[in-house]
C-alpha cells in the first residue's frame, strides 16, 4: 500500500514503550552450557578369543596277545599320548574283573577295570573355644586398615592354555589341564597379594555335597599331584594380585554327573606383608614341595598342619565358585 506524504514509520521498539520513544530495557540471561552426565566407570572389554575345542585323538598305547594259557600285554610309556611318560611301577594288571560271552563257535572275554583311583579326604570344623589371651596393641598403617574396611572383589576364572584370555568353553576331556586364575581387584587400595587358601571339587553345585575332593588344603597346599601323580600345580607368581594354578581333569568314580563344580576360599593381604605358613602357594613337584613365589621353606608344613603364631595384618577372605565344568571321556 502506498504511504502518504510525510509519513514517518514508528520504530519497532517504540511500539512497546509507554509515553516514551526509547525502547525498554530487556535483560539478557547468559547462556549456560549443560553439563553432560557422568558416565559410569566401565572395564575395558576383551577382544573376542579365537578358541577351538580340541578333541583327543585316540592312541594305540596298549597291545594284547591272547594265548591259550596267558595274555601278553604291552603298554607304551606315553600311555595317554600327552608326551608325559609313565613308569613301570605306575601300572599293574590288577585282578581279573572280567565277563565273558559264550557263542555257538566262540568264547569272548572282556576285562573291566577302573580308569583311576582318586583319594578323598574331607575336613570339618570341630567345636572350638573362641576365647583368646589378652591382645597386645600394635600399630597398623591406615592404608593396611582400609583393606578390611572397604569391599574387595575376588574372582576365579577358567583360562586358555596360553593364559592370555578367559576360556570361552567349559568343556574338557579326561586328562586335560584345567587352567584357573584367581585374582583380586585393587581399585584404590594399596597393592594386594592374593592367595588360594583351599579348593574343593564336587559333582553338584553345593560345596557341602558329596562326594567331594579337597585338592588345595592346609592354607595353600595343592595336594593333587602328590596323591595322584598328576601335573596339577601352582604356576610361578608374576603379579601379586593374580595367582594361577592348574588341575588335571577327572571324573568321580561314585556319583559321577559328568560335570564338576570348583569352590575356593581366596585371601588377600597387603603385598608388603611377608608370607607365612597361613599365606602361601605350594605345589608338590619333583618329589618335594615348592612355593609359587620362592617361599619353599614355608611349604615344609604341607605334610602336617600349617599354622602361624605370629600376629597378622588384616586379611580379607571370600568364597568363589566356578562351574559347571563338563568332563568328557
Amino acid at each position: 500500500m502506498p504511504r502518504p506524504q510525510g509519513f514517518r514509520p514508528v520504530p519497532r521498539c517504540a511500539r512497546y514503550a509507554s509515553g516514551s520513544a526509547s525502547p525498554p530495557f530487556v535483560p539478557v540471561m547468559p547462556q549456560v552450557r549443560p553439563v553432560p552426565p557422568l558416565c559410569p566407570l566401565l572395564e575395558p572389554t576383551s577382544p573376542p578369543v579365537q578358541f577351538q575345542l580340541r578333541e583327543p585323538v585316540s592312541v594305540s598305547s596298549v597291545a594284547a596277545t591272547c594265548d591259550e594259557n596267558m595274555v601278553h600285554v604291552q603298554v607304551k610309556k606315553d600311555l595317554f599320548g600327552s608326551g608325559e611318560l609313565i613308569r613301570a611301577s605306575d601300572i599293574s594288571l590288577g585282578g581279573c574283573g572280567f565277563w565273558f560271552l559264550l557263542g555257538r563257535e566262540f568264547v569272548s572275554f572282556q576285562l573291566r577295570t577302573s580308569g583311576a583311583v582318586i583319594g578323598i579326604e574331607c575336613h570339618y570344623l570341630r567345636l572350638h573355644n573362641v576365647s583368646s589371651n589378652a591382645l597386645q596393641p600394635a600399630w597398623i598403617p591406615y592404608a593396611a586398615t582400609k583393606i578390611a574396611q572397604e569391599l574387595l572383589v575376588f574372582s576365579l576364572k577358567l583360562m586358555t592354555d596360553d593364559w592370555q584370555f578367559e576360556r570361552p568353553s567349559n568343556v574338557y576331556y579326561m586328562g586335560d589341564l584345567i587352567h584357573f586364575e584367581a585374582s583380586v581387584k585393587q581399585y584404590n587400595h594399596v597393592p594386594l597379594r592374593v592367595f588360594v587358601d583351599s579348593c574343593q571339587v564336587t559333582p553338584y553345585p553345593y560345596a557341602a555335597s558329596a562326594p567331594s575332593y579337597l585338592f588345595i588344603q592346609n592354607h595353600g597346599c595343592l595336594v593333587d599331584s602328590k596323591l595322584t601323580g598328576s601335573s596339577s600345580r601352582f604356576l610361578p607368581r608374576t603379579q601379586d594380585f593374580k595367582l594361577q594354578f592348574q588341575l588335571e581333569a577327572f571324573r568321580f568314580q561314585q556319583g559321577d554327573t559328568g560335570s564338576l563344580y570348583i569352590t575356593c576360599v581366596l585371601k588377600a593381604t597387603a603385598a608388603a606383608s611377608p608370607t607365612d605358613a597361613e599365606h602361601k602357594a605350594c605345589s608338590f613337584v619333583g618329589q618335594k614341595w615348592a612355593g609359587a613365589g620362592g617361599e619353599d621353606q614355608l611349604c615344609s608344613c604341607c605334610d602336617g598342619t600349617c599354622g602361624s603364631r605370629k600376629a597378622r595384618d588384616l586379611t580379607s577372605v571370600s568364597e568363589v565358585s566356578v562351574g559347571p565344568v563338563f568332563i568328557r571321556d
